[in-house]
């Protein structure tokens, strides 16, 4: 069966509809929100289409139509079509209230001594802003290359690794060693280390290169193992991974949400948090171009406790390879078009944000 434009209008029509009412929608209702100057009964009998087609759903006998997730995913995509559509042609579609724009300016514009409370207060904005949960995680390291690493010598037989990944993130570990080592071998060792891993990503640090690295360095190959292992941790360790939440409650304010057990688990999620690193990983490593919003609606959500909501995710970037995600969750029959202008202002002025601070510094 054919998806007309004149069933596309529909379905439309009936998605707004729900939007903003949260109510089954019928056709009497519909013939008064479109242009199509249709009976009651050709739009049922268009509807009827729909439904057949996966569109929509009648949830009880007699009552109007809901969306499908089917439903809501054709809307939100053309509903980012014509967004991408109008900002070919223009710098900037975003139309938030003065007063909206100026208060973001000023809360990103404070003097603030950690990222974290700009992201802690990046969270309770949106979640304020939007009536929806939020959630936003610090810059964590994305294909990240090394940029050096030195090793100097403590007392008791211990060697402080301090390693530097690009965007200026540095970690130290201290590696206990079984023999004493001279400051003529740990030159020798920082050499063989930044001439062989320097400029590399974790994947480019292959077994070939490090089987290498560790027959040049002789009886020393145990601490070159431990250097790589802490440079690994360093990319890949869950403790550089925080993750900020806000407005968590507000899932109360949508009865599809509401309900007991659902509500449980989506609070979990949003106070637990180690759930919400699988939406990070599926944002950051999806195949869409950078800065590009991600929408998950229902099952496509890559958490189970959120299969009953919409996620919307953006992402905004450090240099070097440094990436945070923007995320909001809602009902799925959340205001897109809001949600949306919302994650590409935020999204835009946290990479402006960083940026800044990086000339700054530099």
């Amino acid at each position: 069966m054919e998806l007309s434009e004149r069933k596309i209008k529909i379905l439309k029509a009936v998605i707004k509809n729900y939007l903003e009412t949260g109510e089954p929608v019928g056709s009497r209702t519909i013939s008064k929100y479109t242009d199509l100057k249709l009976s009651s009964a050709t739009i049922r009998n268009e509807m009827a289409d729909l439904e057949e087609m996966g569109y929509i759903v009648q949830p009880h006998t007699s009552a109007g139509r809901i969306p499908t997730d089917k439903g809501y995913r054709l809307y939100v995509d053309d509903m980012l079509a014509e967004k991408t559509r109008v900002l070919e042609d223009k710098e900037t579609q975003l139309k938030e209230k003065e007063s909206d724009i100026m208060s973001l300016e000023d809360e990103l514009n404070k003097k603030v001594d950690k990222v974290e409370t700009l992201l802690q207060g990046v969270a309770k904005m949106l979640a304020k802003d939007t009536n929806y949960a939020t959630m936003i995680s610090a810059p964590q390291v994305t294909g990240n290359k090394l940029k050096f690493v030195q090793l100097s010598a403590l007392e008791d037989n211990n060697i402080l690794v301090v390693i530097v990944m690009g965007g200026n993130l540095i970690r130290n570990k201290v590696v206990k060693i079984t023999e004493e080592i001279n400051q003529e071998t740990i030159l020798k060792l920082n050499i063989l280390l930044n001439s062989t891993l320097t400029g590399l990503t974790l994947e480019e640090m292959n077994m070939k290169i490090i089987s290498a690295m560790e027959n040049q360095a002789g009886s020393h190959a145990a601490l070159v193992r431990e250097v790589v292992d802490a440079i690994v941790e360093t990319i890949n360790g869950e403790d550089n991974l925080k993750i900020y939440t806000s407005g968590a409650t507000n899932i109360f304010k949508y009865p599809e949400l509401s309900d007991s057990s659902k509500a449980t688990e989506l609070i979990n999620a949003l106070e637990e948090k180690n759930e919400l690193t699988d939406i990070i990983s599926a944002t950051q490593t999806s195949d869409s171009q950078d800065g590009e919003i991600k929408v998950y609606i229902g099952n496509e959500s890559p958490v189970d406790s959120m299969k009953d909501c919409s996620v919307v995710t953006a992402t905004y970037e450090l240099s070097d390879g440094m990436k945070g995600t923007i995320g909001i969750i809602g009902p799925k029959r959340m205001d897109y078009d809001k949600v949306v202008e919302k994650l590409k202002d935020i999204q835009s002025q946290l990479d402006n944000k960083f940026k800044k601070n990086k000339r700054e510094e530099s």
